[in-house]
């Protein structure tokens, strides 16, 4: 397992995955800091050694700090900063780093969602606050990847994309582990659409098992979710082949059949009667409840035919009881598998 000598790390984010990918760099050999907005969090961590909220029971490794503070000095120290706040807080945090900004550091981008008002994704958040010429340098990591499961060492295998090739080797070279295995891509478009719309498709596909349908549904979700999510990529510039990889089927079929996926736990919950006001008050934050607004906005604005993204925000936002939404999926027009 190589190192690049002398990296040193900034975590902006210190949920369950911001946390997890600080720990494995970490355990790697680099010295990571974890920026947090609690000081309480950023104070128990440096004293403790376990992050209080998240992977609470994860014995987090020496070189592993955190802070609450962003300021020109902590920046200064850094050659890597990964992005791993939500994607509706994604502006406000790099606004506050943007005046420290250095064109030589390299951005890794970990959020998965779209921007509501906006529509915009992480790479177009980069490109209006830190400038085109950072947002073509920046790298994108995605795929299917419990944080938990990446804490405990199973074997997991993401992707990580940029259109400048050697910033994504450089990224590859710091996660890359045996358990850890990074493949690069050239399409971040593609890996930023899979990863915010899958999330999207888990919430149907808790749905439907709330509801009680079984296997045959689960699979036909899955597999015409990836349709629509290849469609709307398309659409925004996406290589069509990138759905076929790990962060577009591989982490659509994680996050589609686990219970630990909480997209998936909002959908069956809400299949079974559950209000979701109380739901997410209780399973926490759900990026697919998010996303679903921004993207049934996004979809409309592109004339992309998207009907589990707009079944999913009708239920959502509109009160549409699930049996009718599930009703106008199964009876929409026969029509070709293939378009």
């Amino acid at each position: 397992m190589t190192i690049r000598q002398g990296e040193k790390i900034l975590v902006l984010g210190a949920g369950n995955f911001g946390t997890c990918l600080a720990q494995h760099l970490a355990e790697k050999g680099y010295q990571v800091t974890m920026w947090t907005r609690s000081e309480d969090v950023a104070n128990t961590i440096n004293a403790s050694h376990k992050n209080p909220k998240y992977l609470s029971t994860i014995n987090l490794s020496p070189r592993l700090s955190a802070t609450s503070i962003i300021n020109e000095a902590l920046i200064n120290q850094q050659s890597v900063i990964v992005q791993a706040t939500p994607t509706q807080t994604m502006r406000e945090v790099l606004l506050g780093i943007k005046k420290f900004w250095r064109p030589e550091l390299l951005l890794i981008c970990a959020a998965k969602g779209i921007e509501i008002g906006s529509l915009k994704l992480p790479t177009d958040i980069i490109s209006e606050i830190l400038g085109p010429d950072i947002a073509i340098k920046s790298t994108f990591l995605s795929g299917p990847s419990f944080a938990s499961e990446i804490a405990a060492h199973q074997p997991t295998a993401v992707a990580v994309a940029s259109k400048d090739a050697s910033r994504a080797a450089w990224a590859q070279e710091l996660f890359h582990a045996a358990h850890f295995r990074v493949y690069t891509s050239d399409d971040p478009i593609g890996l930023e659409v899979a990863g915010a719309l899958k999330n999207i498709v888990a919430i149907a596909a808790g749905a439907s098992v709330g509801i009680g349908f079984q296997m045959n549904s689960r699979a036909a979700l899955i597999t015409r979710g990836l349709a629509e999510i290849t469609r709307i990529g398309v659409a925004l510039g996406a290589n069509p082949l990138t759905f076929k990889g790990l962060g577009g089927v591989g982490d659509l079929f994680l996050t589609c059949t686990s219970e630990k996926s909480r997209n998936f736990s909002v959908g069956y919950r809400l299949g079974k009667g559950e209000q979701l006001n109380i739901v997410l008050k209780e399973v926490g934050v759900a990026e697919g409840v998010t996303t679903a607004r921004a993207a049934y906005d996004l979809v409309n604005k592109l004339g992309v035919d998207a009907p589990i993204t707009s079944e999913v925000y009708r239920v959502l936002y509109e009160g549409k009881p699930i049996a009718q939404a599930v009703m106008d999926l199964l009876t929409r027009e026969a029509k070709p598998e293939i378009t």
